[in-house]
């Protein structure tokens, strides 16, 4: 049976760097043309990196993207097509359109542009481009018909994808940067094949990888059969140039039922080509194992395409920080990540000595910097403000924020990134200090629910006992009660519910934007919902002001849940439990 070798290439793209991408692109036409590959397709808006956001608002930027992209089309001079992601003019030429172009024999022979503009969450497309309302084209390539689509056009029933299929596209392909979230692999294959069954053939679903900003991308191409089965798959949170070859002709389930333009791009391949071997077909990572590699990713990425070799960590000898030291180790390498230890008065001789464990399984270098000086000298030096030396929340945040300044003039003398270690379930209810455990340049778990941060903990000890490692985190770090350690025995529990029952609280609140009312009517405590809502609602003056950090959740802080600082919405669970 006639087939068509296709090169799926995940690439890890950086935003802005036309030059560096175009080199990517191309690295991965060649390699597809050394498989003997019919066509190679790359993620959407590959050249420009995705997302470009407000840089297409400069018009030399968008004109620099065409000529990037004619640079890649004149490449095309061996017996593969490819097909790219690019930002090109909206039809009629007014506004700008998110497009890929088909590209073969050195010139564009063809551009795809997208007619699904996502506009929720992280997505922000109708900001800036314009939807096509033009038919989509089949593509001729060695004597197959492929359909083109990009990221949000496969998700729409009786969209591009089936309309493609329904003029005879012998296989379809969509150019994607989606960005991970907890359980998003299977949601993907089950809409693709969903949509195989409407179109009656073959998808290629190509996607970005690669950290940038908040967003993480997964790689995790997938290729489904016009059968629906699973045929091949890239890897996840890693480039990757999958080849598969795929069945062509007449083997189609449904009729032809629908005019579409054809455009001849390449005319069938003439000669031998290496034998293939079998397509990849990975099995997926479980939960634990996609979100610490997610988190991995991100951090490597943040920290490499901003031009940081180097981070500091204020190691505290909890749970958070010593999860944030193993990401920065697995990210980066331990000789680049280093430890401040920076005691109180009130630091237990436990952390401290958690912390130095800690420091020597991960193999860096920690300094031990106690704060107890400055403490005294800052308390003596306000107390003629405060008519008394300082003592609660506001003795309490000084600490911290005396911290904050050492981790900073680190940062400063040595060029190191601080990576701060707060997670999401601190960061939703206000549960850190401004200026002092939020300061730093990435919030590594700012995603991370508390409970998730002990999950993710055990899951790389066990990771490295199944390398014959001990594992990283100390036991003693995993089994105490968490603690700020600001004042004589305390404890997370005395500020906040339990984490246990926190967290649900939160997830539905923050993530599944419910109200109070609705909490309660789904079983949670009214007096806790109260208690929690408020807390959220009171702390996102004190978000605004956090620095990025890696999303791996369905509604993180930041691009995700954008609530107005000034608002006097409230839904009293205490009210409404009662039926007032």
């Amino acid at each position: 049976m006639p087939h068509l070798r296709l090169a799926a290439a995940q690439l890890n793209t950086v935003v802005g760097d036309l030059s560096g991408n175009v080199e990517r692109i191309l690295g991965a036409l060649e390699a597809a043309e050394a498989a003997g590959a019919d066509i190679c397709v790359v993620p959407e808006l590959a050249i420009p990196g995705y997302p470009p956001e407000d840089l297409l608002l400069k018009p030399g930027f968008v004109a620099d993207n065409v000529v990037a992209l004619e640079k890649v089309a004149a490449a095309t001079t061996g017996q593969c097509a490819i097909v790219v992601g690019f930002v090109g003019a909206a039809p009629g030429g007014a506004g700008l359109a998110n497009a890929a172009a088909v590209c073969a024999g050195g010139r564009v022979a063809g551009v795809y542009r997208k007619r699904f503009l996502p506009n929720y969450g992280v997505f922000d497309e109708q900001r800036w481009f314009i939807p096509s309302h033009e038919p989509p084209a089949l593509f001729g390539v060695a004597g197959a018909w492929v359909g083109v689509s990009i990221c949000e056009d496969v998700w729409f029933d009786d969209g591009p994808v089936a309309h493609a299929g329904r003029a005879g596209a012998d296989v379809v392909v969509n150019l994607n940067a989606s960005p991970f979230n907890r359980g998003r692999r299977l949601e993907r294959l089950e809409m693709l094949r969903g949509r195989v069954a409407e179109a009656g053939c073959a998808i290629a679903y190509v996607n970005q990888v690669g950290g940038q900003d908040e967003l993480v991308f997964d790689g995790d191409s997938l290729v489904v059969g016009a059968d629906g089965t699973l045929v091949a798959s890239g890897a996840q949170f890693a480039t990757d140039l999958v080849v598969v070859d795929l069945p062509v002709g007449p083997h189609r389930p449904h009729a032809v039922t629908e005019l579409l333009p054809r455009i001849v791009v390449s005319e069938p391949r003439r000669g031998e080509r290496p034998a293939l071997a079998p397509a990849p077909l990975r099995p997926a990572l479980s939960d634990h194992a996609e979100v610490y590699a997610a988190l991995v990713l991100g951090t490597r990425d943040y920290l490499r395409k901003n031009g940081f070799s180097e981070a500091v960590i204020g190691l505290s000898g909890g749970i958070d920080s010593s999860l944030v030291a193993a990401i920065a180790v697995d990210a980066i390498g331990a000789e680049r990540v280093h430890g401040l230890s920076m005691p109180s008065r009130y630091s237990s001789d436990g952390s401290r000595h958690d912390a130095g464990l800690l420091a020597e399984r991960l193999g860096i270098d920690l300094k031990v910097v106690p704060i107890e000086e400055a403490h005294v000298a800052f308390a003596s030096m306000l107390a003629p403000v405060l008519g008394r030396e300082p003592s609660g929340l506001t003795d309490e945040n000084l600490q911290s924020r005396l911290r904050g300044v050492l981790l900073m003039a680190v940062s400063n003398a040595k060029g190191w990134i601080v990576l701060t270690t707060g997670n999401k379930s601190e960061m939703a209810t206000g549960y850190s200090t401004l200026y002092g455990d939020s300061a730093g340049g990435f919030a590594v778990i700012k995603d991370v629910p508390k409970t998730l941060v002990y999950d993710l903990c055990r899951h790389r000890n066990t990771q490295a006992v199944l390398e014959g490692l001990p594992g990283p985190i100390p036991d003693a770090v995993l089994d105490k009660p968490p603690s700020a350690e600001l004042r004589p025995d305390q404890r997370d529990d005395q500020s906040l519910p339990p984490y246990e029952e926190l967290d649900p609280v939160l997830q539905g609140y923050v993530e599944r934007d419910l109200t109070a009312a609705d909490l309660v009517a789904e079983g949670f405590d009214p007096a806790m919902v109260d208690r929690v809502v408020r807390l959220v609602d009171g702390a996102e003056y004190k978000r605004r002001q956090m620095p990025p950090g890696v999303r791996i959740t369905t509604k993180a802080f930041g691009k995700d849940r954008r609530m107005p600082i000034t608002n006097r919405y409230r839904s009293s669970a205490l009210e409404e439990s009662a039926g007032g």
